[in-house]
């Protein structure tokens, strides 16, 4: 067993950065080849991309513009190079959002995360991330078959049958969320379950704040790091530990580009700097160039203690729009604004996120004029229906929502 999963984690990092742009131009080719890529690319000669400097005269492309950018062109907005229908798998995220899935071993790139995390070949995962629509439970899946692990496809909800699962089968391993992982441990306590088996967990798909780490650890899971992902994208960058201590900052999967851009453009800053995620990724099905996730994070100096030389980034440090993030699934704001269409009474409307250890709530608070008596429970109805999320409903008076634009605000503490 070694600790790396394969050289490419500790190449000296100029010969990295040299490989990465020598094969930027053939990247940027090969976009160009779907429509999509073609349009937004218009009039760019690939041979010239050959440097971070070339890369950043390009335009950004933002997670927030895939919806109108797919219904334009259904199902991927044209920025495939592999036809749908020879795909592996398509995913829908509300909104919608379709997200594909090539044929290729470990398409998402997560052996690394769980590798780092001491997941090896024999292993036994419990896999607590959604079957359903969405991509997650299906990179784990690639990535076990990769590692050579065996998997228990135990998805979310059903806690008590993922408590026996983890009682009987005895996992060594938890992958999912953080706020899942705390409600499983929390029963088995209360029921009395012995899941002690379980002493690794990767974890992600929402924050983890240092205080719910330590709640878990604290209760019978002593090594939890985590991931940061996307469906677009796949493995970002991951936790890595030394000497059972945990490393600062995520270590950047090696198959990416990462730049830290101001907000709302496409400057580079400074290192250091925080700035919006944009990454540039080599996936021959669904190349994606300049790719501007919505979160928050800076580059770290420096090379992890665990001797992947690759960049680090500090983490999830919030997003760079109002998309966001609750219990796993994203909150968009054209969300709100049909909630509204659907409810022409609401004259402005206000979705505040809040909560900590693991227990978001969301409260849509609602300018209105005259109601039935039934109107906040209908509202939560619909909310449901559109977010897939519980959400409380408040009313307030005409006037009091502050006049700045904001439609989601989120005021979640991850200290």
């Amino acid at each position: 067993m070694t600790d790396y999963l394969d050289a490419l984690e500790t190449r000296n990092p100029q010969s990295r950065e040299q490989a990465l742009m020598t094969r930027l131009p053939q990247l940027v080719a090969h976009a160009q080849t779907a429509p999509g890529w073609a349009h937004i690319l218009h009039g760019v000669q690939a041979t010239d991309i050959r440097s971070r400097q070339a890369l950043a005269q390009l335009p950004v492309t933002r997670k927030s513009d895939l919806k109108t950018l797919q219904q334009q062109q259904l199902p991927f907005g044209g920025l495939t190079t592999t036809e749908s229908r020879r795909l592996g798998r398509i995913f829908m995220s509300p909104g919608p959002i379709f997200d594909p899935e090539g044929k290729s071993a470990d398409w998402w790139r997560f052996a690394r995360p769980l590798h780092a995390a001491g997941v090896r070949a024999g292993d036994l995962i419990q896999n607590c991330f959604s079957y359903h629509f969405t991509p997650a439970a299906f990179m784990v899946e690639s990535a076990a078959q990769r590692l050579g692990c065996t998997v228990i496809p135990a998805g979310i909800g059903q806690t008590e049958m993922q408590i026996q699962a983890m009682a009987n089968l005895k996992p060594d391993a938890y992958v999912g969320t953080p706020s899942f992982l705390k409600i499983i441990l929390e029963k088995a306590a209360d029921s009395g379950v012995d899941i002690s088996s379980v002493r690794r967990a990767v974890v992600g798909a929402e924050a983890l704040p240092p205080s719910l780490r330590q709640w878990l650890q604290a209760n019978g899971v002593p090594q939890v790091l985590q991931m940061y992902a996307s469906a677009d994208i796949g493995n970002i960058a991951y936790e890595t530990m030394s000497d059972g201590q945990l490393n600062p900052g995520m270590v950047l999967d090696e198959d990416l580009i990462l730049e830290i851009v101001r907000p709302g453009t496409g400057d580079p800053v400074p290192e250091g700097e925080v700035g919006e995620i944009v990454i540039t990724s080599f996936n021959p099905d669904y190349p994606l160039i300049r790719f501007a996730t919505g979160d928050m994070s800076a580059i770290l100096p420096g090379i992890s203690p665990c001797g992947r030389t690759n960049q680090r980034i500090k983490g999830w440090m919030g997003r760079a729009d109002q998309t966001t993030k609750v219990k796993g699934m994203f909150v968009h704001p054209s969300q709100i604004a049909e909630v509204l269409r659907r409810h022409p009474e609401i004259h402005k409307a206000r979705l505040v996120v809040n909560g900590e250890m693991a227990n978001d709530v969301m409260t849509l608070h609602c300018e209105t004029g005259a109601v039935s008596a039934d109107f906040e429970s209908v509202l939560i109805t619909t909310l449901r229906d559109i977010t897939k999320l519980r959400a409380e409903v408040q009313l307030v008076p005409a006037g009091s929502l502050p006049n700045d634009g904001k439609v989601i605000d989120d005021i979640r503490k991850y200290e």
